[in-house]
């Protein structure tokens, strides 16, 4: 589908040599809006709140790294021929969710050991707030014209038209090509997860079981979107797109260990103290 829009400046704040991105501007205040909700989550169950800040501080610094350096990787032909300055240059897009998440619960786990509390728990009450960051950080994606989809027909234009507004038509409209907006069906998604999560938090889970569901639930998503997109990482030498391979991965292997924590008795207590009842035999 042929059409002819202004695209959104990607700059939010410019000063001299001081540039300062929507990408970035939006990422930051996704982490900050998940850290407000794991901090009131965290102070419910009687954790310290600073608990919260301290993992933040380390997390996501990690998380970025963590997730520029999956990127790099599956895209080293992209940077080895240019200045090496590139491979640092986050704000120009160019991360990947699932080298974030490895950066970060690789930091909690470490946290928690250091900080003597249950990574479960953490786990659990951070869940959500890594859902909606990955929900709002999808408009940086969305600033910055990329993770889309292939080209739409008319047919499909006509249909967005109706429901979409003309700020997100206009952004998706790229060398005078309408393209598929994934990074909104993806942060839909993620709302969708999100609500999820906070509806299974009401019903006093198994500890661990928000944050296995999360990761079970987002995965399941991004298998389906990621089909759609136009700038899928690729396992080296095949046409399998990176997403959904590691999805797959995560669900069958988090299913397992839901599974096993269950059965072996290590997931044996609520939320609200009860202990799980064994079945007699």
């Amino acid at each position: 589908m042929q059409c002819n829009a202004p695209a959104l400046d990607p700059v939010f704040f410019e000063l001299g040599p001081l540039t300062i991105q929507w990408y970035g501007v939006i990422i930051a205040f996704g982490a900050f809006l998940g850290l407000y909700l794991a901090t009131k989550e965290s102070d419910r169950l009687g954790m310290p709140k600073d608990l919260m800040v301290d993992l933040l501080l380390f997390a996501l610094p990690v998380a970025i790294i963590f997730a520029r350096m999956y990127y790099v990787i599956f895209e080293w032909d992209r940077y080895a021929g240019g200045p090496w300055w590139n491979v640092f240059a986050v704000w120009e897009g160019g991360i990947a969710i699932h080298g974030a998440l490895i950066g970060a619960v690789l930091t909690a786990i470490i946290f928690a050991r250091v900080k003597k509390v249950s990574f479960w728990q953490l786990a659990d009450i951070t869940a959500p707030s890594l859902i909606l960051g990955q929900a709002i950080g999808r408009w940086g994606n969305f600033m910055n014209q990329e993770a889309h989809g292939g080209p739409i027909s008319e047919e499909t234009f006509n249909n967005f038209h109706t429901y979409l507004p003309d700020f997100i038509m206009n952004q998706m409209c790229i060398d005078g090509v309408m393209y598929h907006p994934t990074f909104l069906y993806e942060s839909f998604w993620d709302i969708l997860v999100l609500i999820l999560l906070l509806v299974l938090r009401r019903k006093n889970p198994l500890r661990g079981e928000i944050f296995v569901s999360y990761l079970i639930a987002y995965s399941a998503g991004r298998f389906v979107i990621e089909g759609m997109r136009t700038d899928s990482l690729y396992v080296p030498d095949t046409n399998i797109r990176m997403a959904q391979l590691i999805s797959v991965i995560i669900i069958l292997g988090l299913l397992a260990i839901m599974w096993y924590r269950r059965k072996s008795g290590m997931a044996d207590r609520h939320y609200n103290g009860e202990k799980v009842k064994k079945k007699k035999s």
